[in-house]
């Protein structure tokens, strides 16, 4: 299963690295979403690319957009990795039932066990508006990220 632009993005609530339970649904009508699911926290990939994105939140949210990173990973792992990095955005853990949102969205790799790269924006009525899907190797564009939001406002 894969989701497609135009499609209404799955619900779900998963426990982000403080422990708190985060749901998508929570934001419909506040806010529009960047959803990004990653592989592995402290991998170097991975690394780059939250490090890019708390480089440049201030630029991401300031038109009300929510950051929402997602892994397979426990949450104590990422509160671990959160706080080494500092991302005060939400690292939610996708860890039990194990990918059950990334199968959502057709982003888990069963080979590896995790998610692979994919990146959804999500506007204020839950609809998929863009979205970019990447195996574990590859690294995303956060240029595409800020052109496709910036269609949203």
């Amino acid at each position: 299963m894969t989701i497609e632009i135009g499609q209404e993005a799955p619900d779900f609530t998963l426990k982000n690295q403080h422990g708190e339970e985060v749901s998508l649904s929570s934001f419909r009508g506040e806010k529009s979403i960047v959803l990004m699911f990653f592989p592995f926290a402290f991998s170097g990939i991975c690394t780059g690319e939250l490090c890019e994105i708390r480089d440049n939140l201030p630029d991401l949210t300031a038109d009300g957009v929510e950051v929402l990173a997602v892994s397979c990973d426990h949450f104590f792992s990422n509160r671990a990795f959160a706080d080494r990095d500092g991302y005060t955005f939400s690292i939610l853990s996708d860890f039990w039932p194990h990918g059950e949102v990334s199968k959502a969205y057709g982003t888990f790799n069963d080979q590896a066990g995790a998610a692979n790269r994919g990146t959804y924006i999500i506007d204020t009525a839950g609809i998929v508006r863009w979205k970019v899907e990447n195996g574990i190797p590859d690294a995303r564009d956060l240029a595409e990220y800020q052109k496709a939001l910036a269609t949203l406002t």
